[in-house]
């Protein structure tokens, strides 16, 4: 290997990598437990879908456009690196090779288009789905990517290397990107049937804890793998990134406390990926005491910001514009108060006497990404449902999309059902009292936790209701039979 390379920066990039993929599985717990029973597959498989498009483009052609040489003015790479050409095994980027720094950059490219499914669950048809990815990743995610993360000694891009504008491991390119898009594909598509009327609540709490708790752990990887060795840099960015994400824990839990009278196992998950999201791009940047700030005033703030949908009228169903767009914008302005100087950059915040110039930078990347992720994420949802219909019927909407879209379910109701009518002879069990979620016919005695009909209170993080008397958390909602009579809003806190 040539001088200057390092085994243990390469086997730590490599291994942040890992831990970084791992992040788009836990996303999609962390999602499809959020929405009901009869849309947990497609949630699950939007994540997926991700993993295979994007792990191609970035191949063919996304590498090269993110981090090739400088076409033009900050704006783009060029096509130097088409099919991955012209990278030997002996090339470096610092003291890695550039191909584990292609790899660790491609799981970022990967879960950044798969945040954005949060916003549109229950309601978008799959394959539309999958040419939105292909689409975006294209025109919206890697000319960003090159605008933030490519660094050439003032030649890179026009964000980043040339105006400064910090962003240690993603707050910009992948956060407000998303959180953006998410708003915008959102507005195209329209509200889910029975959005603000019907109870839409989370059907698997558990899974939304699993899937937190990936995140929370494959977060390492995304921030103190961005210093791209195993460096203090690494080590403080992994400390911050810890104590950020406990802090924002905590504030929203405190928030739902004081506002609602109650701790909710949902808002705890919500605020630690708030806080996750909002120390991104500090984490390289702040002490641990400026990290503790920016986490509590993520999770007080995004636990604020997420019913802002109920007011303004837009359907994100997953939070996915109060956690990732309002959690990016938060951290990313904070570096201009927080910044030390002593981290990983130079530049001092206002709070260490380095007066309001950063913070003039940081607010300009905030505002120039957000507008080009949300017009060009408009258009290009726009184009998809144009040419192929966005989104699925509203007869499939409301009878569970999974099986239209996959031909399965993910669960099983009809073996409860059968088993109980076994086990029970004189209940009167019939053959129809298992049917999933979601089903045109029939009652649900073995329907999924969540799954009531008027039962259950609803938290924005779900889609859709189905039939049946709940067996599991939805029953501490209503009891069964009556109408929700609580607002729209008023459920979501129920839920959280």
């Amino acid at each position: 290997m040539p001088d200057g390379f390092s085994a243990g920066d390469t086997a730590f990039v490599l291994i942040s990598a890992a831990l970084v993929m791992v992040m788009t599985p836990g996303l999609a717990f962390f999602y499809g437990g959020m929405v009901r029973a009869k849309s947990t597959l497609n949630m699950l498989a939007m994540s997926f879908l991700s993993l295979g498009i994007v792990s191609v483009l970035w191949v063919l052609y996304g590498y090269s456009l993110s981090f090739g040489p400088d076409a033009f003015a900050g704006l783009i790479g060029n096509l130097d690196f088409l099919g991955m050409r012209h990278i030997g095994l002996n090339e470096l980027t610092g003291s890695i090779p550039v191909t584990a720094f292609a790899i660790f950059q491609l799981m970022f490219a990967i879960i950044t288009p798969a945040l954005i499914s949060g916003a549109v669950a229950d309601r978008a048809r799959f394959s539309a789905w999958g040419l939105f990815i292909a689409l975006w990743v294209s025109v919206v995610y890697f000319p960003v990517a090159h605008w933030v993360f490519m660094v050439d000694n003032g030649n890179g891009g026009w964000l980043g290397d040339r105006n400064g504008v910090i962003d240690f491991a993603g707050g910009t390119a992948v956060h407000i990107n998303a959180g953006v898009a998410g708003l915008a594909l959102c507005l195209v598509l329209g509200k889910r049937v029975g959005f603000k009327k019907d109870p839409m609540r989370p059907h698997s709490l558990p899974l939304v804890m699993l899937g937190s708790g990936l995140l929370w752990f494959g977060w390492f990887g995304f921030n103190a793998g961005s210093a791209l060795a195993a460096n203090g840099v690494a080590a403080m960015a992994m400390v911050n990134t810890q104590v950020a994400t406990g802090a924002a824990l905590v504030g929203w839990l405190v928030y739902e406390k004081l506002r609602h009278g109650a701790f909710t196992t949902l808002g705890a998950a919500s605020g630690a990926v708030a806080g996750l999201v909002a120390i991104t791009p500090a984490c390289g940047s702040v002490s641990p005491l400026g990290a503790v700030a920016i986490g509590l005033v993520a999770g007080g703030v995004c636990a604020a910001a997420v019913s802002l949908k109920y007011r303004w009228g837009f359907d994100d169903s997953l939070d996915v514009v109060g956690v990732h767009a309002v959690g990016g914008a938060i951290g990313s302005l904070l570096i201009g108060l927080f910044a030390t100087g002593g981290v990983g950059q130079t530049a001092k915040g206002l709070f260490y006497g380095g007066g309001f110039g950063q913070l003039g930078k940081q607010a300009m990347g905030v505002a120039v990404v957000a507008a080009y992720s949300f017009v060009l994420s408009w258009l290009l949802a726009k184009a998809v449902d144009k040419l192929v219909g966005f989104r699925v019927p509203e007869e499939v909407e409301v009878a569970g999309i999974d099986q239209a879209e996959h031909a399965e379910s993910a669960y099983d109701f009809s073996a409860v059902g059968a088993g109980l009518a076994r086990a029970f002879p004189t209940l009167g069990l019939g053959a129809g009292s298992g049917s999933a979620p979601g089903s045109p016919s029939g009652s649900t005695a073995g329907s999924a936790p969540g799954a009531a009909s008027g039962t259950a209170t609803g938290s924005g993080s779900g889609s859709g209701s189905a039939t049946g008397t709940a067996t599991g958390p939805a029953a501490a909602g209503k009891p069964a039979g009556k109408p929700a009579d609580k607002s729209a809003e008023k459920t979501e806190v129920d839920a959280r």
